[in-house]
């Protein structure tokens, strides 16, 4: 299941993750780089939900934007 969020939804779930899951974005991304290494965004976004119980809305925000800030690195080294 793919959920698919404007830039402004993204942006205030990206806001309330501190809040609502307890951890920063720091904090999911070294979950995410630890965790098994699914190649699609979907089943990375799945297995955070599963693993951490987050709601499926937060974790694909958590996976979209570790996803464009991997990049932002990848293309700026």
């Amino acid at each position: 299941m793919s959920l698919i969020h404007s830039p402004e939804m993204h942006k205030n779930l990206i806001a309330r993750i501190p809040r609502v899951t307890g951890s920063d974005l720091r904090e999911w991304f070294h979950r995410l780089e630890s965790g098994p290494s699914f190649m699609r965004h979907a089943e990375r976004a799945q297995w955070l939900a599963d693993e951490h119980d987050l709601p499926h809305a937060y974790a694909t925000a958590i996976v979209h934007e570790y996803e464009l800030q991997r990049r932002l690195r990848l293309n700026s080294a």
